[in-house]
């Protein structure tokens, strides 16, 4: 009994939980350590109070919701015993993600396909923005089994995860560093945009110049910035960096790179009033890569999302550790 009142003092680490979320959840872990076993007796009522200090109304109100879950039994006059011992009910799953983009819906698709038809799913989108993101993180810390989250880079988002157990988090999409060990599967940006790059210098340096169009206040990976920059000057390339793209502006001979689908898009349209044809008058690379460019033949370097949501639902359902960097994959189309 010890052990269990060790697991629900070890999450007096996470700031953010009440009380009420410390007991419930160490009680969850130790069950899930097999610390106690099905028809084994839990504490009492008062070695719990003795032991932790917490009030009788928040242990009963504790016991109760876990009753509720079908996890914890309470037999009369003899205390509370551990259900069937089975919490695959509680690993319902909380999945935080930027928005639902074609790409991010490919990763959807085939982490709810791997996770099965037993595991309740909720699914939450932040768009990019910090108090979105902290509030969803309080609205439903501690209620799930399993978080799986795509950061947002910014100096808040370390203290905000912390709310999550490591060992119930599992990070996708973006890296942000954080204490402890923990399982992602995220990309890496800078490294693998200059490989890309660098394959596409023969190509690139047919035109007189590259234009990349990234604003210094988008959530838009830096590092892809920095690469950009570093490959024009190692391969001698003339280029810049620009915050928009400005409809209508397009010009043959240049090589327009851009991250956001809204600017490619337009890119391309105007490409097409102008008669200007893309891999032949002038270059367009854009990322993150989805059945339209492909169709369209869109020259684009991505992560396998798709596969990247089969890995994170094989994960999670499977309860295996895994530390991933997936490779960003360039498909060379028409436009470049």
């Amino acid at each position: 009994m010890d052990k269990i009142i060790q697991e629900i003092k070890k999450l007096s680490e996470v700031p953010s939980y009440s009380k009420h979320d410390r007991f419930v959840q160490g009680m969850i872990n130790a069950i899930n350590e097999k610390l106690v076993v099905q028809d084994e007796m839990l504490p009492s009522v008062n070695k719990l109070i003795k032991a932790l200090g917490f009030s009788r109304e928040t242990i009963m109100k504790g016991y109760k919701d876990l009753i509720s879950r079908g996890i914890v039994e309470s037999k009369n006059r003899l205390g509370f015993f551990v259900g069937n011992g089975n919490t695959e009910q509680t690993l319902n799953v909380a999945l935080l993600m930027y928005n639902l983009d074609t790409f991010e819906e490919q990763f959807y698709r085939n982490f709810r396909h791997e996770l099965g038809s037993n595991i309740h799913l909720s699914t939450y989108f932040h768009h990019g923005d910090i108090e979105i993101f902290e509030t969803i993180l309080m609205q439903i810390k501690a209620k799930y089994g399993m978080y799986v989250v795509a950061p947002i880079p910014h100096p808040k988002t370390k203290e905000l995860l912390d709310i999550i157990p490591r060992n119930k988090l599992l990070m996708f999409d973006r890296f942000e560093p954080l204490d402890g060990d923990f399982n992602h599967i995220t990309q890496e940006f800078g490294q693998s945009s200059y490989e890309v790059f660098s394959k596409l210098a023969p190509k690139i340096s047919q035109f007189d110049e590259m234009i990349f169009y990234h604003s210094p206040d988008s959530l838009d990976p830096k590092e892809i910035v920095k690469s950009y920059k570093k490959f024009l000057k190692d391969f001698k390339i003339r280029g810049r960096v620009e915050k928009e793209y400005i409809p209508g502006s397009v010009q043959k001979g240049k090589v327009y790179f851009t991250l956001d689908n809204f600017a490619l898009w337009q890119i391309m349209r105007d490409c097409n009033s102008q008669k200007l044809k893309p891999g032949k008058d002038l270059g367009v690379l854009s990322s993150n890569d989805e059945p339209a460019k492909e169709v369209i033949g869109i020259t684009t370097f991505s992560a396998d999302f798709s596969n990247m949501g089969k890995l994170a639902g094989h994960a999670v359902i499977n309860k295996e550790k895994i530390q991933l960097t997936v490779p960003m994959i360039l498909f060379e189309r028409k436009t470049l």
